[in-house]
């Protein structure tokens, strides 16, 4: 069975770049989702990037984006990036010791 995501990864300069070819201001946007424009400013800087689906929803909604277009989404993250997010061990400090 598919379960809904708990949160949604979104890409702030793309809701900023859609927000502003519907000729719409931060507050108005922000006031029409029902969130503060300082909580869309975040969301539009990276500073913050997971919203929450009703959250997520009225924006879409707001910015007129069907629930299929994914354009408000950030990609998804590459291996490379994935991995960069683990600690690795210092390797030569390793060799040194053994």
């Amino acid at each position: 069975m598919h379960r809904a995501p708990t949160t949604f990864q979104v890409d702030g300069t793309a809701i900023r770049t859609r927000r502003k070819e519907l000729g719409l201001s931060r507050n108005v946007c922000a006031r029409r989702a029902g969130i503060s424009g300082p909580y869309l400013s975040q969301i539009e800087t990276g500073a913050r990037r997971d919203l929450r689906p009703p959250t997520y929803q009225r924006l879409r909604t707001v910015l007129d984006v069907s629930a299929t277009d994914r354009r408000l989404l950030a990609p998804p993250r590459s291996q490379q990036e994935q991995e960069s997010d683990v600690p690795h061990r210092d390797v030569r400090r390793q060799e040194e010791a053994g």
